[in-house]
């Protein structure tokens, strides 16, 4: 069964205005995520066994990302005001980790423990999907690192934000990163977390699907303008699935409380590049865009919670996004 397709045949500039939804009005409507802490229920989950803790290990050389849900977005903010980047890469992937605190470290592994049970989470729900439509899916490891990792798409600093590698299919995530969605983008809650880790092996399930392979091949065959046309469509499906997950995983596992979808919509659009830009430089430039506009990444995780039918997903079809 083929769940989504990509046309290679067309040529389409990404909206700022597209994908409009009452679904977003829940985030204006509610005070949930500023006047309450929301948990999903996650305590007491399968932790799963493929997780790679390389936290007490360090990695050196140059940097290369493979890409997810944040990319270089610490760096893209410098990029973007005109700021040379190269040192801060350097210092980066070289700098020692600084010596955690016992309470630090405590709520480190905690959260280890958190991504562990969440990434659990997703492997029983794509087992069940993907054995639905007569597949197998083949189970993603993910590497938890601090300060620097090497993975087959080359070296990555913690600047680099959570990413998947699809030549080793594995996700990478810093745990500090969570800290910056937190404090910096003012987007708490675990269930905003589990969005994250969601979106990436969303990335994944493309690798899975031939999806990653057909882009890789569309990437050598356009400029960059006309691919991060592309890419965006791909962001935007791995929020799908990432929604998809969230629907099953509830309705499997009940695992949210009322507040947790406000918190995944709140992360993502904290993390559109619309936002992110006007943040940065005052003014979003939309052809450079690469992850979807704050709405568009908002409408399409909410889509797949509220459909949780993949066959829903087929963002390079979609005629707001032509």
């Amino acid at each position: 069964m083929t769940f989504v397709s990509i046309r290679h045949d067309v040529s389409i500039t990404v909206s700022c205005e597209s994908s409009k939804d009452p679904s977003f009005r829940i985030l204006e409507e509610s005070n949930f995520i500023n006047s309450k802490t929301f948990y999903m229920r996650w305590i007491g989950g399968r932790e799963s066994s493929n997780v790679d803790d390389r936290r007490g290990l360090s990695a050196g050389g140059g940097v290369a990302v493979g890409g997810g849900i944040i990319g270089v977005i610490f760096l893209v903010i410098k990029l973007l005001t005109g700021g040379d980047v190269s040192g801060d890469l350097q210092q980066q992937v070289q700098n020692q980790p600084q010596e955690m605190t016992a309470e630090e470290k405590a709520k480190d592994d905690e959260r280890a423990k958190f991504v562990s049970v969440v990434l659990g989470y997703t492997e029983d729900v794509w087992d069940s999907l993907f054995a639905v439509n007569g597949k197998q899916y083949v189970k993603p490891r993910l590497a938890l690192f601090r300060n620097s990792v090497e993975s087959a798409c080359g070296m990555a600093s913690a600047a680099s934000g959570p990413f998947y590698c699809p030549s080793d299919q594995e996700v990478y995530i810093d745990l500090s990163f969570y800290e910056e969605l937190e404090n910096r983008f003012q987007a708490p809650g675990d269930f905003a977390e589990a969005y994250v880790i969601a979106h990436e092996v969303g990335h994944h399930v493309q690798k899975l699907l031939g999806i990653s392979d057909k882009m890789d091949r569309l990437r050598q065959q356009l400029s960059e303008g006309e691919y991060n046309k592309y890419s965006v469509m791909l962001e935007l499906q791995a929020d799908f699935f990432a929604g998809v997950w969230a629907h099953h995983a509830q309705q499997m596992k009940n695992i949210l409380d009322r507040g947790d979808i406000d918190e995944a919509l709140n992360a993502a659009n904290a993390i559109g590049d619309d936002r992110l830009q006007k943040e940065t430089r005052g003014y979003v430039v939309p052809e450079s865009f690469t992850h979807g506009t704050s709405q568009q990444r908002m409408y399409w995780f909410k889509k797949g919670f509220d459909t949780g039918d993949m066959t829903q997903g087929d963002t390079f079809r979609d005629a707001s996004l032509q």
